[in-house]
């Protein structure tokens, strides 16, 4: 394939949101290095999935939180595709201890989320940002962007899940710090904020959010989709929303709307 293609990392990309918004960029265009870490035969379905799509696609193994593993993924989708356009920071692990009394949560397990959750993608953004202000400086029609996928819990409290909460919230602000060091040289970062999606991660609480969709609590009275953030992602991916860098997209229904 022509390498006139742009390049895009998603983390997570192989299962869930991840592989929606990978669905949506093979669709658009990109080629895609996805991320993830489980083994590449248990992760094969998913990635034939985006090559009919019409994408090139490399898949690298490795547990983020580490930073020899971010390393790794740079370079391996520097070798396979010799540049990157887009980082899409969406892989992201749930709480240890939910449904543990905050008086009782432990910073073993609070420390190991923010380094999946937070960490992760506050550094590899760092690593792939340093390639995407070279290609801008080289080329003024390099066309790059990070995108973060974030969590209405960002903003909404779960005390039973602190530690998620105050990631995605840090994520959200990081997101706002690098669209400020990054606006100097044209590359745009966002926040995509996902409601309550089915995906694996929230299969173990199907019945809670039914109950809580049947109360009336989003005025989309259904459960979004990973199709539904992978749309909002690739319309950012490809440019659709201009002179809005910093800002949220919130993908969630109406359910963190105000209303009386």
């Amino acid at each position: 394939m022509s390498r006139d293609r742009r390049v895009a990392i998603v983390t997570g990309g192989s299962r869930g949101i991840g592989l929606g918004i990978a669905r949506r960029l093979a669709d658009a265009g990109l080629d895609l290095a996805i991320a993830g870490r489980r083994s590449a035969t248990d992760v094969a379905e998913a990635l034939d999935e985006l090559r009919a799509r019409g994408a090139d696609v490399c898949y690298v193994a490795g547990d983020l939180a580490d930073a020899e593993a971010r390393d790794a993924l740079v370079a391996g989708t520097l070798v396979r595709f010799g540049t990157i356009h887009v980082l899409v920071n969406n892989a992201g692990v749930g709480s240890r201890e939910r449904g543990v009394d905050l008086l009782d949560t432990t910073a073993a397990a609070f420390e190991w989320l923010l380094r999946a959750n937070l960490v992760a993608p506050h550094f590899l953004t760092q690593l792939v940002a340093r390639h995407l202000v070279a290609g801008r400086r080289a080329d003024p029609a390099f066309r790059a962007c990070v995108v973060n996928v974030t969590s209405v819990s960002a903003e909404v409290v779960s005390p039973a899940r602190a530690d998620y909460c105050v990631a995605k919230a840090g994520l959200s602000m990081a997101t706002k710090v690098w669209a400020a060091r990054l606006a100097a040289d044209g590359i745009p970062v966002y926040e995509v904020r996902p409601g309550v999606i089915a995906t694996d991660m929230t299969a173990g609480v199907r019945e809670r959010y039914d109950d809580y969709i049947a109360a009336g609590n989003l005025l989309e009275p259904r459960w979004g989709t990973p199709d539904d953030v992978g749309r909002a992602v690739a319309m950012l991916v490809r440019g659709e929303l201009s002179y809005a860098t910093g800002q949220v997209v919130t993908v969630d229904g109406g359910l963190t709307m105000k209303r009386l």
